[in-house]
């Protein structure tokens, strides 16, 4: 469940910006499979991937944050 909200959070903002998945995934410097599992809720994102998420569509972790989390 906690992993969907991540996913969604991301995959929303990375839209909003305008980045494919393909383009995203190469930003932050992970594989395109490994973000479609993210975005899908499948796999976690650690700590480096949402910091450097973060980073690449210059907002502050907390907006990445699902708010249970906050």
């Amino acid at each position: 469940m906690e992993t969907e909200k991540w996913g969604k959070r991301i995959r929303a903002y990375r839209k909003l910006k305008g980045y494919t998945q393909i383009s995203f995934a190469r930003a932050i410097g992970i594989s395109v499979s490994v973000l479609g599992e993210i975005e899908r809720g499948s796999r976690l994102p650690s700590e480096q991937v949402i910091n450097k998420a973060s980073i690449e569509l210059n907002i502050p972790v907390q907006e990445l944050t699902p708010k249970e989390y906050s």
